[in-house]
């Protein structure tokens, strides 16, 4: 079969032909319909994430769309090493695939299942938002911040207040259920002003943080008090990626005048929580309500497209 091979970390996978999986006791054989090209797949094939393959050489990709042999479709994940979901055929666990709506297109099911959990998990599990709430997103342009506008308005949220770098991606927030947008390129002074005229319109109860670094700082200055006040309430702040930077200063000031927790997402939930939040995230896709932008390519072409972002519109390998 024709597959994408990472002989060495650090380099893009070469479109070659490769082995044909045989499925052991309790696996699956899957034919590949569509699969993403997300960050960690690249993270993994860098080396730099840590499940980066040990042994080469592999097929890259972490999960997709795959046919079973009676013609039905499945999303999938955790494909049994040294397959993986770039390729015609691979192979998984049974427990590791998961209907899919009739009317969700390949595309769409093999880009929304990543971003989307993560966004819900934040959101509901690790935030737990409740209904009417004010939710900030910090790096709301990239493509699991423009699904978490999207689902913290379907998770109930009265006021959703997106920042990002991308201005384009920034301005069509609106249209997914953006109340209010800050750009994110303003200086420190203007960005900080910013994030705290928003906070006092309506305090933000949650936070879902993307990018970290000088933009998280600035809001970190915006919401911290320089006066004895009786505490409000507790404001979550959940940090999930780093695309500004690794690390932050953070004063003490900030936990000691502000009721303020900052959470991490706390790595694999149990699985009853993530399939739960994988049908939902499905359903609402399916129904129309989370939308993801998509183009769609061969997979023969994946050594070429290896370096473009995958920000929106999110990449979809083709077999």
């Amino acid at each position: 079969m024709r597959a994408a091979v990472l002989h060495k970390l650090g380099q893009p996978p070469r479109f070659e032909d490769f082995p044909d999986p045989v499925p052991a006791e309790g696996e699956i054989l899957l034919a590949v319909r569509a699969a993403a090209l997300k960050p960690i797949d690249k993270q993994l094939a860098a080396g730099t994430h840590f499940a980066s393959p040990r042994e080469l050489p592999v097929i890259s990709g972490s999960d997709g769309v795959g046919q079973l042999p009676d013609g039905s479709r499945v999303f999938f994940g955790g494909p049994r090493r040294p397959y993986g979901a770039f390729a015609e055929r691979t192979v998984v666990r049974q427990a590791q695939c998961f209907a899919l709506p009739e009317n969700l297109d390949d595309a769409a099911a093999a880009s929304i299942p990543n971003p989307g959990v993560s966004a819900w998990l934040s959101l509901s599990y690790r935030a737990k938002l409740a209904p009417r709430e004010t939710v900030l997103i910090l790096g709301a342009t990239g493509v699991t911040g423009r699904l978490a506008v999207q689902i913290a308005k379907l998770l109930g949220a009265s006021r959703v207040v997106a920042a990002g770098r991308n201005p384009e991606a920034l301005a069509s927030l609106p249209s997914l259920g953006a109340d209010a947008t800050i750009p994110l390129h303003q200086p420190h002074d203007s960005l900080v002003a910013a994030f705290r005229q928003q906070n006092a319109e309506k305090r933000f109860d949650v936070i879902i943080d993307y990018v970290w670094g000088p933009p998280t700082e600035a809001l970190l200055a915006a919401i911290t008090t320089h006066e004895f006040a009786p505490a409000s309430s507790e404001a979550r702040l959940v940090q999930v990626g780093e695309s500004a930077a690794p690390t932050i200063n953070l004063p003490a000031a900030v936990l000691r005048s502000t009721a303020l927790t900052i959470l991490g997402t706390a790595g694999i939930p149990p699985m009853d929580v993530l399939t739960g939040a994988l049908h939902h995230v499905l359903t609402h896709a399916a129904q129309g309500r989370l939308r993801i932008d998509t183009e769609s390519l061969p997979l023969a072409e994946v050594e070429s497209v290896w370096a473009r972002p995958t920000s929106s519109p999110r990449l979809v390998l083709i077999p």
